[in-house]
């Protein structure tokens, strides 16, 4: 799957890039029988209601960072996969595996703010299990939650429903998450670094509400960044997609940041983010419901979906008026942001 010793697990099947996508299409999805869709929550069909099922797990290093630790990440990031299945989140299912010696404060802290996110988005930890391995056999905390939601958007964001011409937009500025997980963890003196970890239901269902079915798919740029996540969406798809350097959502500080050392923000995670593909002509009217909001002030509208093609990939316009190829990312420059 990798270059070198192909009967064991790397690192780099982690990263959310090309290995974890080959990992993926050539182990885990013919296993189990799945589409080759890489959708952030199951489908299901129960008797009258729709339901969307998904599951995560986190081992994010260090479990407390600017704007964050493990457990509101946990929540957090289950929950935004129910939404881009365009599904309101219910419930959660809560696994702990807690390394011996943990701090009991440490722990109380975690579990405290995994409740408090989980109230401020409205959904319930129902059910859960805890396990303690010998010290040494795990780091401190690792998190697994499922999320179950219903979904309110009938079809439901899929990428089969994006078409040429479609409009791509990001709901707020990218890479934040991983970079400030990257300089807590090195310690790297970096100011006014915050993760964007935080719920997105509620800017989603706001663009549920205004545009319906307008939405042809949704996905939250998490491991991989944004570059990762629109070549995901561009191969499901079958499409060539376009993207304007002058128009992507970049704090200073993130670029910055990224300046100093040497990495690409489109290929940092986001915690807080979601990308949506919406019909033509439905951008601005997405943007303007999305910037009303918390959280979706600096949403923008970054791009477009070309043409289909046979050769998906997608294509970034430079500031200069240039064009380069953003590829899948490849290795593991930041593992264990989530």
């Amino acid at each position: 799957m990798v270059s070198g010793d192909e009967r064991i697990i790397l690192l780099d099947h982690g990263s959310g890039g090309r290995a974890t996508h080959r990992l993926l299409r050539e182990i885990i999805l013919p296993a189990f029988g799945q589409e080759d869709y890489l959708l952030d929550a199951a489908l299901l069909e129960l008797n009258t209601s729709s339901l969307a099922f998904t599951t995560d797990g986190f081992v994010v290093d260090p479990i407390f960072f600017p704007g964050g630790n493990i457990g509101s990440l946990a929540v957090h990031g289950t929950v935004n996969d129910l939404a881009m299945a365009g599904a309101e989140p219910l419930y959660l299912s809560c696994g702990l595996i807690l390394e011996e010696g943990l701090p009991v404060d440490d722990l109380r802290r975690v579990v405290e703010s995994m409740a408090e996110a989980a109230r401020e988005v409205g959904v319930r930890i129902v059910c859960g299990d805890t396990k303690v391995v010998p010290r040494g056999k795990a780091d401190r905390i690792f998190i697994h939650t499922t999320g179950i939601g219903k979904i309110i958007l009938e079809p439901p964001p899929h990428p089969s429903r994006i078409r040429p011409g479609d409009e791509i937009l990001v709901s707020g500025p990218v890479g934040e998450h991983g970079l400030a997980v990257l300089a807590a963890r090195e310690n790297i003196p970096l100011r006014g670094l915050s993760s964007d970890s935080a719920p997105v239901w509620p800017l989603v269902q706001a663009l549920i509400q205004g545009l319906g079915t307008e939405i042809h798919a949704l996905r939250d740029p998490t491991r991989g960044g944004l570059a990762t996540t629109l070549n995901e969406l561009a191969r499901e798809s079958g499409t060539e997609m376009e993207i304007r350097e002058e128009d992507l959502p970049l704090r200073p500080e993130v670029r910055g940041g990224c300046e100093i050392l040497g990495l690409d923000p489109l290929y940092l995670a986001c915690e807080g983010r979601f990308v949506a593909i919406v019909a033509p002509g439905a951008g601005t009217r997405a943007l303007e419901i999305l910037r009303k909001l918390p959280g979706g002030e600096q949403a923008s509208l970054i791009g477009r979906v070309r043409t289909a093609s046979e050769n998906p990939r997608v294509i970034l316009r430079t500031s200069i008026g240039g064009e380069r190829i953003l590829p899948v990312l490849t290795g593991e420059p930041l593992p264990r942001i989530c």
